[in-house]
């Protein structure tokens, strides 16, 4: 089958487009669950001869079964987080080997060598608790960046704001990638203004504060850091990709990965661009498990192939999660 460097050498959308049916066909054959789902959508390599004919396995599925496309030995388990009591999805990957090429490749692609950076991480709800994602490709880029100062962060605020002002005085160039709750508890202990840090969040109050639309998060975040724009990693549990955004929440994928929006009403039709709609996500790299994912989450496509996150699903909202009870 496919090695990870094939997967991250996709340059062209015609080589997308025939690698990403390749991967269906041979998950379609290999994997229990995702078969499954085609075959009562009546779907199968015999009739799907379109990228835009894959059926996309719900992410719900994660929560309740082993999303497999291969024998091989589980090497390492990802989970999400979730309050006591919910389920929580669990994502078994059988090569880390792809994950490690696709966060490194994606992270090159978009900011350039790794070394140049101090990498400072503030995200003590992923780092309190075992099996995230998150956790392992920033400890990753946190090892890479061959820094003394790159580190994570927990509780200690302060220690932070003091190694930041430093640092960015210094004209060190700095990514402090954080979760949201995080980064504005630390912009509440201290105001400050950056002109070396990229700012990155990746999304998430973790039930520790209200909810709030990204306009309004990202200016209470240039003002409190004193930075224009405010970066974002789009990234889950269930994928073994990221895309990103420079600001204003408009994400590009790498070129292994894309995103289709599917009807509200209807998930099994796609909409064109500037269409609101949930978003279905293409990652070739997750080739062990499946590369073809409807998550909960709204946004829209534009032309260049770049894409917003506009919200999540409520529940009441999802529709066609009959077809997940087989």
């Amino acid at each position: 089958m496919f090695t990870p460097q094939d997967i991250i050498s996709i340059q062209t959308t015609k080589e997308f487009h025939k690698t990403a049916m390749k991967i269906f066909r041979y998950q379609f054959e290999h994997n229990e669950v995702y078969q499954k789902y085609c075959l009562l959508l009546k779907k199968s390599p015999a009739n799907v001869k379109h990228i835009t004919e894959v059926p996309f396995l719900p992410i719900e599925f994660f929560k309740s079964k082993d999303i497999l496309s291969t024998t091989n030995p589980i090497q390492t388990t990802f989970t999400s987080s979730g309050t006591t009591g919910t389920i929580t999805s669990k994502h078994h990957v059988t090569d880390i080997a792809f994950y490690e090429a696709s966060f490194r490749s994606a992270f090159s692609k978009f900011y350039g060598n790794i070394e140049d950076y101090v990498v400072l991480a503030l995200l003590p709800s992923y780092l309190e608790r075992d099996g995230s994602s998150l956790i392992y490709m920033v400890n990753d880029l946190i090892e890479g960046s061959n820094h003394p100062d790159s580190d994570f962060y927990l509780n200690n605020y302060q220690e932070l704001a003091n190694k930041l002002i430093q640092l960015d005085n210094e004209g060190q160039n700095v990514l402090l990638i954080g979760v949201t709750y995080a980064l504005l508890d630390l912009i509440e202990l201290q105001k400050f203004n950056l002109k070396n840090t990229i700012i990155m969040e990746t999304g998430g109050m973790k039930g520790k504060r209200k909810e709030m639309i990204r306009e309004e998060l990202h200016s209470i975040l240039t003002e409190g850091f004193g930075v224009e724009k405010i970066h974002s990693e789009y990234g889950m549990t269930e994928l073994l990709s990221q895309a990103y955004s420079f600001g204003d929440g408009i994400f590009e994928c790498p070129s292994w990965m894309d995103v289709m929006i599917r009807d509200t009403e209807d998930p099994l039709t796609l909409l064109n661009e500037g269409k609101t709609g949930g978003i279905n996500v293409i990652d070739l790299a997750n080739i062990n498990s499946c590369s073809f994912i409807a998550t909960q989450d709204l946004g829209k496509k534009y032309e260049n192939f770049s894409f917003e996150v506009l919200g999540r699903f409520d529940n009441s909202d999802i529709r066609g999660c009959n077809l997940m009870v087989y």
